[in-house]
């Protein structure tokens, strides 16, 4: 956005403050100022010259020599416009002179022969517009000789600004007034909007009705009657070209002046066209068709908020106004729009719609709901001066619900902790009053502030927002600088150096990587975990953060698939999102977890002559998670495995997990869930939580002597109820054990009816050894036995071969 400083000073005293400093200073305050263009400099040896006379040039039929006075001296100048004529003020380059649009330096040279010692320049030559169709003609009582710059009121410096979008408090000069005065500790003046009343009364010329006040919780209008329209006044529509904006004519460009003004956007309608005189703000019907002012016909959805009069659609809120209702030479009667619109409808509706406009742009970020009365009454006196137009009495102003006014405690340590350093309470005091806010209370008592939050400040919402405000204004440069800070650090392990860990194993062991988006659609989402809604997704299916790395691999997958790519063998790294409750309360109920999924699909080998081609399986993907797991977490032998039939994803599937850390959890994923992404083949998953592999530490290489003793294997096998797991079974073996116990392993499990319907047998092998001595088939014998008889009465089984 381009900010003039000469529109500035209208609203604050910067007498002894240089453009370099205003520049520094905004940029420190967190307004980067991208370029600074001196107009002055820019138009060095640019002067108002007069075209005594022309004639056509002897040896070119489209160019013509003309004399032109340039204050002190009548230079012979080739002009090739053909718009150029004896009597005209023109804008003329002399020799030495820069060309704005192209950086060409003038110089004396021959054209055809003849000599030209200068340049007449089109609008487009001095980059104040686009207009390059002849040489810009100037008015009449300018002087010949006087400097461009200074003729045109363009004698200043323009600065490039970038706001960031939680600052659309900025986009304007007032706003950029406001930071200024707190900077510099200078009051800024407010634009006065008292204005004479000599028209009929409001209600009887025009009527608001608002149907969605979601959408639109503020609509204000003003009308203006018997307005002449034509061209602006020359200093309306060089404060205009100076921020880059094209004059149309006195009506328009009162709107576009008061939007950079105080950054409200307003739109004018030509009330005679509005059916019934009356404005109705609600939602367009699905598949309705618009023209807007650009003349497009422009298809609409029924999320889309409409401006309609008694009979049909006048403008898009918020966006652009339509064609059956634009001010043109013949209107006489206006009525000014100044609303309040939900910015995250504008923002969807400008994206459908692919039309981004200067109103749409500070509506979608946040327009200053207590200004819209203010802006309207601005623009209805601007109308009454320029247009002549008489302002009806009274001003509409439907405003349903008004907005609470913020409040925010601030307590003064608070202030001093967070930065390190203390600011005196009467600075405080008025950096944030220039700021535009109210000190509400003072409790000395309590040594903490009230302040009222202002309207246009929507990024302001807790204590700590007040303080940044502090801190920026007040200067970071004045933080203190420390030699040496000593501060007591916990260890805890690299999550990061982790990851990267996981990611080159499981390139090791043949997976390729993928990388998919963290959004994804809520029904998908729902079937991990309580997803977290976005509040402005890009569009319907990235509506939710993903709660699983599954689905977007599932995508991956089908993808591959429609390209002819069956076999595949993935993995990727990622954050996932969950939600405990039914609304985001704060950030303490939204749970972050760093997640490895693995994925197999397809044929792990192809058929050959010597082989039969050989599919993927569970229990290949059950070697790839315990291959993972056992080199990289301490202790995998006491992890706790556990196998379950079927859950919302997965049929048969199992979850491995330590010390009560969930670590893994996969298996085959479900038909149903894979034939919504069109997948007709078996897809198996593994998803690792790598913040609790991490925690448990990183098993590094050791060296373990040889056995040098004798092993000793029991082999035993119990009928056990269906209901009861394995797992369980040799965790307890392992509790029950004295010490000589060292493995434990299920090698068997068999079911049949001669057992029983909720029977089945599990086989287990023992190992006993010990790594200094040989052990004794006596001791053995005992502390096998004593194992036995204890899981036959912990588990109600009986020992198979008795």
């Amino acid at each position: 956005m381009k900010i003039s400083l000469n529109w500035l000073k209208d609203h604050i005293n910067l007498d002894g403050i240089t453009a370099e400093q205003i520049a520094h200073e905004l940029n420190m305050a967190g307004i980067e100022v991208e370029d600074m263009t001196d107009y002055s400099e820019k138009f060095r040896n640019f002067v108002v010259g007069y075209v005594e006379e022309t004639e056509k040039h002897p040896n070119a039929d489209k160019l013509t020599v003309c004399r032109v006075n340039t204050g002190g001296e009548v230079s012979q100048i080739i002009c090739g416009a053909p718009n150029v004529a004896a009597g005209q003020k023109v804008p003329v380059a002399l020799p030495g002179a820069v060309v704005p649009s192209n950086g060409m330096e003038i110089k004396q040279a021959k054209l055809r022969g003849v000599v030209s010692n200068g340049m007449i320049c089109s609008e487009a030559e001095l980059d104040i517009s686009k207009d390059h169709s002849g040489i810009l003609v100037l008015p009449d009582h300018y002087e010949a000789g006087k400097p461009l710059a200074e003729a045109m009121g363009i004698n200043d410096i323009v600065f490039e600004v970038s706001i960031t979008p939680n600052r659309p408090d900025a986009l304007s000069h007032i706003g950029i007034a406001r930071e200024l005065g707190a900077i510099f500790g200078r009051e800024i003046c407010m634009p006065l909007t008292d204005h004479e009343v000599s028209g009929a009364a409001i209600n009887t010329v025009a009527s608001v009705e608002i149907e969605d006040a979601v959408n639109c919780p503020r609509y204000s209008a003003l009308a203006v009657l018997g307005c002449e329209v034509k061209d602006s006044p020359d200093w309306l529509k060089m404060r205009l070209k100076a921020v880059g904006l094209r004059p149309i004519n006195n009506i328009v460009d009162i709107t576009n002046y008061v939007l950079y003004e105080l950054g409200q956007p307003l739109h004018a309608f030509d009330l005679d066209t509005l059916e019934g005189s009356k404005i109705i703000v609600k939602k367009a019907a699905a598949g309705e068709e618009f023209v807007t002012l650009d003349s497009q016909k422009r298809k609409l959805n029924s999320d889309i908020l409409m401006i309609c009069d008694g009979a049909k659609p006048v403008a898009v809120a918020g966006i652009m106004g339509g064609e059956n209702s634009e001010v043109t030479s013949s209107t006489k009667n206006i009525l000014i729009e100044s609303a309040f619109f939900n910015p995250s409808n504008i923002r969807k509706s400008a994206r459908f719609l692919g039309l981004n406009t200067d109103a749409s742009y500070r509506f979608e970020r946040g327009a200053d709901y207590g200004n819209t009365v203010n802006a309207a009454k601005l623009a209805a006196k601007m109308m009454a001066e320029l247009a002549g137009g008489k302002i009806a009495d009274g001003i509409i102003d439907v405003y349903p619900k008004p907005f609470e006014k913020r409040i925010i405690t601030l307590r003064k340590s608070r202030i001093t902790r967070i930065l390190g350093y203390h600011i005196p309470d009467e600075t405080a005091e008025g950096i944030l009053k220039r700021l535009g806010m109210t000190i509400e209370s003072d409790d000395s008592a309590a040594g903490e502030w009230k302040i009222g939050v202002p309207s246009c400040r929507h990024d302001i919402e807790r204590e700590i927002d007040l303080i940044e405000e502090l801190a920026r204004i007040y200067s970071y440069d004045r933080i203190p600088e420390f030699d040496s800070i000593t501060i007591k650090l916990n260890s805890r392990p690299d999550e990061q150096a982790f990851t990267d860990l996981m990611r080159k194993e499981a390139i090791s062991l043949g997976f390729n990587e993928i990388l998919t988006n963290s959004f994804i659609p809520s029904e998908t989402a729902a079937l991990f975990d309580e997803p977290v809604k976005v509040m402005n997704p890009l569009t319907s299916d990235m509506d939710v953060l993903r709660t699983s790395l599954i689905p977007g691999a599932l995508a991956v997958i089908r993808n591959n698939m429609n390209t002819g790519t069956r076999d595949l063998q993935l993995f990727e790294t990622g954050t996932v999102f969950s939600m405990s409750g039914d609304e985001i309360k704060s950030f303490e109920n939204i749970s972050e977890r760093e997640k490895l999924l693995i994925v197999l699909t397809g044929s792990k080998t192809g058929k050959t002559w010597y082989s039969e081609e050989k599919k993927f399986g569970f229990y290949d993907l059950k070697g790839y998670a315990d291959t993972i797991l056992s080199k990289k977490v301490l202790d995998y032998s006491l992890n706790d495995f556990y196998y379950a039939t079927s859950n919302n994803i997965f049929d048969i599937n199992f979850t491995i997990s330590i010390k009560n850390k969930l670590l893994c959890r996969g298996g085959k994923v479900k038909e149903e869930v894979a034939a919504i992404y069109g997948i007709e083949q078996d897809v198996f998953c593994a998803e690792f939580d790598l913040a609790n592999m991490c925690e448990l530490g990183n098993s590094a290489s050791r060296f373990r002597q040889l056995l040098k003793y004798p092993k000793i294997v029991r082999d035993c096998a119990f009928v056990v109820d269906k209901a009861v797991k394995y797992s369980d079974i040799e965790n307890f073996i392992f509790k029950q054990s004295a010490g000589l116990l060292k493995k434990v392993e299920l090698f068997d499990i068999y079911e049949s009816e001669s057992l029983g319907s909720d029977k089945r047998s599990l086989a287990f092998s023992l190992e006993y050894y010990d790594y200094n001595r040989t052990l004794t088939e006596e001791e053995t014998e005992k502390e096998f036995f004593g194992i036995i008889e204890k899981v036959k009465k912990e588990f109600n089984a009986v020992l198979r071969g008795n």
